[in-house]
């Protein structure tokens, strides 16, 4: 049985590294890193990349937000052997994947990718997603073509590997990203076949935000002699970013919709993700927003994946900066600049709490949530202010014409519900008034056309 080690600090294990050149990476790595901004560390990068990078198995545990991609992507980047690498032509399994990373929700595949692929393109890493909600064949033919980094979700990896189509007999590394919410979302059997099928695993990797039993379980049975890492202090079990401003307001359900176009007019307010329970309040109020005026976008589960992608991109560019969705983002999504976070609807457990708020103040900026609790859903609020220990057990009472909403939120006063203010129409009362065009369009419609007169001519002579 394994033995789990556990390292509270960087220090207690290695000197800490002041930038990423100071570490023994490969020069295109390093060029890599700062060509997209990356020149020092983040903590759990710190404490993970020596371990790592020395071929150790790892359990990462820190607050969503954090590094934890770079963490586990700088070292399967350093050991892969790449088509640019001098070690290429003898290297003797061409294009079979050497490294596969897990991941629970589409959206974190596709981003887990892009992140892996900005590393590694350099020295022609070729680094495919697999998910569901896509056709099988494109993914097929990458992997026929050939694949050095494999990310998936656990259902479209095992599917891929039955049809012979993936194969892992060649996997060396393998890292499991968010393993709580795999466990949340019933995974857990799909990863524990995913991990029997690695034979020649010589390095597993495990990150998650929180660590239940399962889970210390699954490290016992597939990892040897992990590091546990965690970079919570300890008086920050419950993860919850410090460096957000909680507000906590209770609403009524008809006033929401006021509330939340007041708070979107907020001084400062950048990217905004406003978080939904179900699938249709999540595309009513994003209607809404667009109605008032709002740049909005939605993600929830009726959508296809094609349509989730494209709202997440043109949120990313700019051409939104109101998300709405369901908790299917609440885990994964990096998008960096977030300043609000809104829980229309109070969430539906103290994980999910933290995880939707986790969505701002990420790597080490400040952010701002506001939870609209309605009359209906204060006990589940109760249980989760108790949970994290938050100190906000009672909600104040709040309208979109209250004071204290404008005051606490920075909110310009006069802000309406409205940013596009719908014109007014002017009729003519009087005779000497100018007819506005909509009236003189919808008179000249409503005047009785002239009858033509027809003529009838005979071209038939009749006997």
């Amino acid at each position: 049985m394994a033995k789990l080690a556990r390292v509270e600090s960087a220090s207690a294990l290695h000197n800490v590294s002041l930038t990423f050149a100071e570490l023994p990476l490969r020069p295109e790595t390093i060029e890599a890193l700062h060509a997209h901004g990356f020149t020092e560390p983040f903590a759990i990068q710190e404490m993970v990349l020596p371990i790592a990078l020395g071929d150790g198995d790892v359990i990462g545990q820190a607050k969503t937000g954090t590094g934890k991609t770079l963490a586990f992507g700088i070292p399967l980047i350093e050991r892969v052997i790449a088509p640019h690498d001098p070690e290429w032509a003898n290297f003797a399994t061409k294009g079979v994947p050497q490294v596969l990373i897990v991941v629970p929700t589409r959206e974190l595949c596709t981003q887990v990718t892009r992140d892996i692929d900005e590393l590694g393109s350099n020295r022609g890493i070729r680094t495919l997603a697999v998910y569901g909600g896509r056709a099988f064949e494109p993914q097929i033919e990458a992997l026929q073509a050939g694949i050095e980094i494999v990310v998936g979700t656990p259902g479209r990896l095992l599917d891929l590997s039955r049809q012979g189509q993936l194969k892992l007999k060649e996997v060396s590394r393998l890292v499991l990203d968010e393993a709580d919410e795999m466990l949340d979302l019933g995974f857990l059997p799909d990863v524990e076949k995913i991990l029997a099928n690695t034979p020649k695993r010589t390095q597993t990797m495990l990150f998650s935000a929180t660590m239940p039993g399962d889970i210390i379980a699954l490290a016992r049975r597939f990892m040897d002699q992990p590091i546990h890492i965690r970079t919570q202090d300890s008086e920050d079990e419950g993860a919850v970013v410090t460096k957000i401003k909680q507000h906590v307001l209770r609403a009524h359900a008809m006033d929401k919709i006021e509330m939340l176009a007041r708070i979107l007019q907020a001084d400062r307010r950048g990217p905004t993700i406003v978080f939904c329970r179900t699938k249709r309040t999540c595309q009513k109020t994003a209607d809404d927003l667009i109605e008032r005026g709002f740049r909005a976008d939605t993600i929830h589960g009726d959508l296809g994946q094609g349509a989730r992608e494209k709202a997440l991109g043109d949120f990313k560019a700019g051409k939104s900066d109101v998300l709405v969705a369901t908790d299917v983002a609440a885990r994964g999504i990096d998008i960096e600049g977030i300043t609000h976070v809104i829980n229309y609807q109070c969430p539906e457990d103290e994980k999910t709490y933290v995880h939707r708020i986790g969505r701002t103040a990420r790597a080490g900026a400040d952010g701002i949530a506001v939870t609209f609790v309605d009359w209906d859903e204060l006990a589940r609020w109760k249980m989760i202010n108790q949970t994290l220990d938050l100190g906000l057990t009672e909600p104040e009472e709040t309208y979109s014409s209250s004071p204290h909403l404008f005051e606490v939120l920075d909110i310009p006063i006069g802000s309406t519900g409205r940013m596009v203010v719908a014109k007014p129409v002017v009729r003519a009362e009087n005779k000497g008034s100018t007819p506005s065009r909509r009236d003189t369009v919808s008179r000249k419609a409503a005047a009785p056309k002239k009858k033509l007169e027809r003529t009838r001519t005979r071209t038939k002579r009749f006997k």
